[in-house]
């Protein structure tokens, strides 16, 4: 048994499809169904059920499966300690991050990353706290910033700080940006993501205990689209300083503090995520690390 081949076995199974499997390993799906197949005449087991969507393990595949997630994390640990002795750390780690922390954290974790890692390398994915909590479980990702996380079967969390969301409006449409209550929020045309879109679920959350709800002018789940529409008088938002100040034109819109009912800012919490199957490896706690670090300077209330 090569640990190739069970590398390319586990990527099939935690993604359920040989194509995809193929995209994230970066090698050309025949030869990696050819080396599959190897394991399984080695092996004398057939460890993939073969259908029309994909592939799921077999019970021989489910036993393989989680032995080899044991011996690949052993490898890698292995790797990290072996880095360690020539005074590093290496090895590769996946980070998952939302777009308006993404924009806010990925240039200065980059350049700390460089300088204090040099021999490891890391992944960005920008994307939406529902997928990457799929993409954890899966084992694409191997750290995540997540929005209002909650506990879940095989991830561990671990509270961040929280992003004050602020409204969106066009800036020439004669608004000011004097703070608003959440009911008066709701009563503006909003455009905002689908659900389940963290930031979509914790705003209807907040207004239900305040006993409103949204008014709905379009669902739109890109920030950059979302934005586009504000700008053209379309509606109103709901989102980050972060994302507004990131935005190519920041000086077209106007933002305005919500206020809760108590009086405070509306915010919505952060946190990291790891997966809990898969224990982290040094370089993968180091880069952890990093990344509270970076968020406590460039985030707020962090």
């Amino acid at each position: 048994m090569y640990l190739k081949q069970l590398e390319y076995f586990v990527r099939v199974a935690e993604l359920g499809s040989f194509t995809r499997a193929a995209e994230v390993l970066g090698v050309a799906q025949p030869a990696l169904s050819r080396q599959v197949r190897l394991l399984e005449v080695e092996l004398r087991q057939n460890l993939l059920q073969r259908h029309g969507r994909g592939a799921v393990p077999t019970e021989a595949g489910e036993l393989l499966l989680a032995h080899g997630r044991g011996i690949l994390h052993q490898v890698e640990r292995a790797r990290d300690e072996l880095a360690q002795l020539r005074g590093g750390l290496a090895g590769r780690v996946a980070l998952g991050l939302p777009p308006s922390v993404a924009r806010a954290l990925t240039l200065p974790l980059i350049r700390a990353f460089r300088a204090e890692l040099p021999d490891a390398r890391l992944a960005i994915t920008e994307s939406l706290s529902a997928s990457m909590q799929e993409l954890l479980g899966s084992g694409r990702l191997d750290i995540a910033v997540l929005y209002n996380a909650r506990p879940a079967h095989g991830i561990e969390i671990a509270p961040l700080g929280s992003e004050e969301l602020m409204l969106v409006q066009p800036a020439g449409d004669g608004g000011d940006a004097a703070p608003l209550t959440l009911a008066e929020a709701s009563r503006l045309p909003l455009v905002i993501p689908s659900r389940p879109n963290a930031i979509r679920m914790h705003v209807e959350a907040q207004m239900a205990a305040a006993g409103c709800q949204p008014t709905v002018a379009l669902e739109i789940d890109s920030v950059r689209a979302i934005l586009d529409l504000v700008e053209s008088g379309a509606g109103m938002a709901i989102l980050s300083r972060q994302t507004v100040g990131s935005a190519p034109r920041p000086d077209a819109f106007c933002v305005r503090r919500i206020l809760m009912p108590a009086g405070t800012p509306l915010r919505i919490p952060l946190y990291t995520a790891v997966s809990a199957l898969r224990p982290a490896t040094a370089t993968q706690q180091a880069v952890l690390a990093l990344v509270r670090n970076i968020a406590r300077e460039r985030l707020d209330d962090l």
